[in-house]
C-alpha cells in the first residue's frame, strides 16, 4: 500500500481530525496532485482549532494554490468582464479549487493573519544567520534528482537497516499510529563505530528513505568569532529544521560539538549547553525533527546528551559483513580495466576491514599494475592476484578502534549503552 492510500484510510477512520487532512494534503502535494491537496487542506482548516497547526495548513494551502495558478496560467487568461463577474457554475475543476482555497484564506480572522505575520518576521530574523553549505545553503532536499540516496545504494548491512527501519523510518510513515500511543516522532539517534564504515552514508540513506528535508550541519557552520555567535548559529539550524518539519538534521563528528563538559573550556561548555537545550529544553521540541549524529568516540560525548530525550538511541555501525564486502569490491571495481575478479575470495580474507580499507586495497593494486605497465610496456588488466598481493601487507584499520572499545565495554558499560559492541566483540574475539 502506498503512502497516499494509507493516509486516505486514516482520514476515513478519523474524518474530523485536522492533522489527518493536513498530512494527506502534504503527501498529495508531493505527488503533484495539487487539486486534491487544496481540498484536503481546506477541510483541515475548517476542522482545526489549534493555531499552530492552522498556520501550517494555511501556509501549505497557499503554496498549493500558487502552484495550481502557475501550472494552469493559460486557463485563467479570460476577458476582463468575465473576471469581474465569475460564474462559479461554469468553472472547471482547477478554477473551483483555486476559488475554494481563496475563500478559505479570506475567511482567516485577523488574529490568524497577525500570527502569520509574526511567524514570517521570526523567519526573516533567523534566515540571514544561516551560512552556506556547498553553495546550496543549509537545506538539502534529499528527494531531488541524483541527490537522493536510499538503502538500495548501501551495500549489505541488512541487520543495521532493519534496526534503523524499526527505530527511525517506521515512526515517520506511521504518525497516526504513534500518535495514538503518544509516542513522539523524531528525537535523537547517535551512530557510532570505527571510522570508514559508512556512518555518514547511512544517515543520508535514512533521510532518503524517510523522504524528509535533510540538513547536514558541520562544525565550521557553527563556530563563530564573537561571543554568543556559535550558540546563535546552532539555534538557527534547529529553528530552520523545525519550520520545515518533517526534517532530519545530521551532525557529523558530533563529539566536536558535544564533548564532555568536564573536560571542556568555559566557552565550549556554553555551546554544549545550547545543544542540550535545543535537543530537549523547556521551550524546545524535536517532534517530527530527527537529529542524527555520527561519531567515532561515543565515550567522549557529554553524558547529558546520551540520556533519554536527547540521543537516547545509540546504533552501532560495525565493519561491513562478508556480503557487504563482496558488494563493496564490486562497486569499487566497476568501470576499471579488470578481468573477472573473485570477490568472494577477497571478501573472505578481509574480515574487519572497513569500506575505506577495501577502497584502499583497490587503489594500491591499481597503482601497482600501472607501475608495471609503465615499466614493461605490456598493458594488462587488474587481476585477483594483484589484490591478494596487496592484501598480504595490510591490516584492518578498525582494529585499533575495536581494541579501544573493548576497554570501555569492559569497564564503563554499566548503563548498557555499548551492548551492541560487546556482542560484536565476543563474536570476533579471536581476531581482536
Amino acid at each position: 500500500m502506498d503512502k497516499v492510500k494509507w493516509l486516505q484510510q486514516m482520514v476515513e477512520q478519523s474524518p474530523t481530525d485536522p492533522q489527518a487532512h493536513y498530512w494527506l494534503g502534504k503527501e498529495l502535494a508531493e505527488n503533484g496532485r495539487w487539486l486534491e491537496a487544496v481540498q484536503s487542506y481546506s477541510t483541515g482548516i475548517s476542522l482545526c482549532t489549534d493555531d499552530t497547526l492552522r498556520m501550517e495548513i494555511i501556509h501549505e494551502l497557499t503554496k498549493a494554490s500558487v502552484q495550481i495558478q502557475q501550472t494552469n496560467s493559460m486557463d485563467f487568461q479570460s476577458p476582463v468582464n468575465e473576471r469581474e463577474s465569475p460564474d462559479l457554475d461554469g468553472m472547471n475543476e482547477t478554477e473551483e479549487a483555486v476559488a475554494s482555497s481563496a475563500e478559505v484564506l479570506s475567511g482567516v480572522n485577523v488574529k490568524t493573519e497577525d500570527t502569520e505575520s509574526e511567524q514570517d518576521n521570526e523567519l526573516v530574523a533567523f534566515e540571514p544567520k544561516l551560512k552556506v553549505i556547498d553553495s546550496e545553503g543549509p537545506k538539502k532536499a534529499v528527494k531531488k534528482g541524483k541527490e537522493q540516496i536510499t538503502f538500495a545504494d548501501v551495500a549489505g548491512l541488512d541487520d543495521l537497516k532493519k534496526t534503523i527501519n524499526l527505530r527511525i523510518i517506521s515512526p515517520f510513515y506511521n504518525k497516526g499510529l504513534f500518535a495514538k500511543f503518544r509516542k513522539k516522532v523524531g528525537g535523537g539517534v547517535l551512530l557510532y563505530g570505527p571510522p570508514g564504515c559508512g556512518k555518514t552514508y547511512i544517515a543520508k540513506a535514512t533521510a532518503g528513505e524517510c523522504k524528509a528535508n535533510f540538513y547536514p550541519v558541520h562544525i565550521t557552520d557553527i563556530l563563530g568569532s564573537y561571543t554568543g555567535e556559535s550558540e546563535q548559529n546552532l539555534k538557527s539550524f534547529f529553528d530552520k529544521a523545525r519550520f520545515q518539519r518533517p526534517s532530519i538534521m545530521f551532525f557529523d563528528e558530533v563529539d566536536t560539538l558535544g564533548y564532555s563538559r568536564s573536560n571542556s573550556s568555559e566557552s565550549t561548555r556554553s555551546l554544549i549547553n545550547t545543544f542540550l537545550t535545543e535537543m530537549e529544553g523547556i521551550d524546545t521540541s524535536t517532534d517530527e525533527v530527527l537529529v542524527m549524529a555520527a561519531t567515532n568516540t561515543p565515550w567522549d560525548i557529554d553524558t547529558a546528551l546520551k540520556r533519554p530525550g536527547r540521543f537516547d538511541r545509540l546504533i552501532f555501525v560495525a565493519p561491513p559483513d562478508i556480503k557487504a564486502r563482496e558488494q563493496i569490491f564490486k562497486l569499487k571495481l566497476e568501470g576499471r580495466y579488470a578481468e573477472e575478479i573473485d570477490v568472494a575470495t577477497l571478501a573472505a580474507q578481509t574480515e574487519l576491514f572497513s569500506g575505506a580499507d577495501i577502497e584502499n586495497i583497490i587503489e594500491l593494486a591499481t597503482e601497482n599494475v600501472l607501475a608495471e605497465i609503465l615499466t614493461t610496456g605490456d598493458e594488462r588488466p587488474i587481476m585477483t592476484d594483484d589484490l591478494l598481493h596487496v592484501l598480504e601487507g595490510l591490516r584492518p584499520s578498525t582494529l585499533e578502534w575495536l581494541r579501544t572499545a573493548k576497554n570501555y565495554v569492559k569497564y564503563a558499560n554499566q548503563s548498557g549503552l555499548y551492548n551492541d559492541v560487546e556482542k560484536y566483540l565476543r563474536t570476533h574475539a579471536k581476531r581482536i
